[in-house]
């Protein structure tokens, strides 16, 4: 049996299926906004964030992120449709 090692390692095959559609969405909706991973850092970082072009390359890159990042960068992409003024 291989051990599974890395940021995936200990979930299951629905939490990995969910991950990665979760990180294909923002890289998306990124590329549709015309937003660099530089620039989605500049715009998390003025919003209290801390982040890098690299550390935002490496989770969307992995698919794993907290739901905090999820939420921030959909707030700072300002999508139509996504009002998250109650949070």
């Amino acid at each position: 049996m291989k051990k599974e090692v890395g940021a995936m390692a200990g979930m299951t095959e629905r939490e990995k299926e969910w991950a990665t559609k979760a990180s294909r969405f923002l890289k998306a909706e990124l590329k549709r906004a015309g937003v660099t991973y530089a620039q989605l850092a500049e715009k998390l970082n003025a919003h209290g964030m801390e982040e890098t072009e690299g550390s935002v390359g490496a989770k969307l890159a992995r698919g794993t992120f907290a739901v905090t990042f999820f939420l921030a960068v959909l707030a700072v992409l300002e999508l139509p449709g996504v009002d998250l003024s109650d949070l």
